[in-house]
């Protein structure tokens, strides 16, 4: 059976919105035939209403928890369906209802809010109207900790002194057996100075400070200490697997593009009508900002910023986005050339309210070699945007500014 045969099964309006998301977006049916036939499995799931009803929506929510979309990753009209079917049931749920479906929640959300979808819903007001979420006051997923390992016991002294063999529990104090971290019952083990717990914990911050990846960089960046570094910025390679004009915004673009994460592709809003035509975003690979707070551009939320360099003439003189080096990957870090900056990690999410990324971005730059780079105001040393397979250019710009 093919999508459209299916769709026609559909009972109305959903079959006109399934129809019409496809009139005004790209009409994915499926890229393989493989994708075609779960797209069709999925409209005739919907069709039949078991999937929605509100004691399977437990098992719809395992199958989206590392899902964007329900076929690969890119929308097709099986999300249109299902969307469509979901919107009775979520928009009487309260609360503490779609709390409890976290991945089914943000699935209708983020499917509703896509420019085909909106304007298919529009023209069938007001049976799919915009259902609105609470998602700042959530509670947040309880995560159990792993149960502690069970440990040895250590062997006691007597058994020395048991098997015919000198006592030496007094000799070598208990103390040098267990984690000086750790408080000790024994009499034996002695009390650590003062002058000693000191350089302990004075030795242990200095060690989380040096350690790498989610160790103590990372802690230390999410405190916020000191001032802000280009290496709080999560630059990541994206790779856009759908673009189409904002149907409320002239001057904008959505994007889905694929960071390389299991969630499957973000949707980003960026404003290049005016300066990129669209057959030259399509499929195009960029760099990526990706912890910047979600922001709601003209109705539909963004999910990262793409970064692009404008002329030292200004917006007239032309935008162009930054490219990695050839052969990337989605989801290949981006990181900032030197030591310290190679070596810390990003934070989580960029506080808007200490603009991070507005401090540090005046020192965006591309050099003579339209390589992208960060110049420190201070030391004026140059340290260039780059891949583990090179550095990230401009296609033409030299003096640009980066944002």
């Amino acid at each position: 059976m093919s999508s459209q045969a299916a769709i026609a099964k559909l009972h109305a309006p959903l079959g006109k919105l399934v129809a019409g998301a496809a009139e005004h977006g790209s009409p994915d049916y499926g890229k393989s035939e493989k994708e075609q036939a779960e797209v069709v499995e999925w409209i005739e799931k919907v069709a039949q209403g078991d999937v929605v009803k509100p004691e399977n929506l437990k098992h719809l929510d395992a199958k989206l928890t590392p899902r964007t979309y329900l076929v690969s990753n890119y929308f097709t009209v099986a999300d249109a369906a299902l969307y469509g079917a979901l919107h009775p049931v979520f928009s009487q749920l309260q609360p503490a209802q779609y709390y409890s479906h976290p991945a089914v929640t943000r699935y209708f959300d983020h499917v509703q809010s896509l420019p085909s979808v909106r304007k298919a819903a529009e023209a069938l007001a007001p049976a799919f109207s915009v259902v609105t979420f609470d998602l700042d006051n959530a509670p947040k997923a309880e995560r159990k900790p792993d149960p502690p390992k069970e440990k040895k016991k250590a062997q006691p002294a007597v058994t020395e002194a048991k098997a015919g063999k000198p006592e030496k529990a007094k000799e070598t104090p208990a103390v040098a057996k267990v984690n000086v971290a750790e408080p000790t019952a024994s009499e034996n083990s002695g009390k650590a100075s003062k002058k000693e717990k000191k350089e302990k914990k004075t030795s242990d911050a200095a060690d989380a400070g040096k350690s790498k990846g989610a160790g103590g960089s990372k802690a230390a960046a999410e405190e916020g200490s000191g001032e802000p570094v280009p290496s709080m910025i999560d630059l990541r390679v994206g790779h856009i697997v759908h673009v189409e004009k904002h149907p409320d915004a002239d001057g904008l673009y959505v994007e889905q593009i694929d960071f390389g994460e299991e969630t499957g592709p973000r949707t980003v809003v960026s404003g290049l009508v005016k300066y990129i035509p669209i057959e030259q975003m399509q499929d195009k690979y960029l760099v990526g900002v990706c912890n910047l707070k979600p922001a709601s551009m003209r109705g539909i939320k963004s999910f990262a910023m793409v970064l692009a360099a404008t002329s030292k003439d200004g917006k007239d003189g032309g935008v162009e986005l930054i490219e990695p080096p050839p052969n990337s990957k989605p989801g290949e870090r981006v990181y900032f050339e030197g030591s310290e900056l190679e070596s810390a990690t990003p934070l989580s999410q960029l506080n808007p309210k200490k603009k991070i990324f507005e401090t540090i971005q005046p020192g965006f730059i591309t050099l003579e070699t339209r390589e992208a780079a960060w110049v420190d105001p201070a030391t004026k040393s140059v340290h260039k945007i780059r891949t583990k397979d090179g550095t990230c250019l401009a296609p033409t710009f030299v003096g640009a500014s980066l944002s």
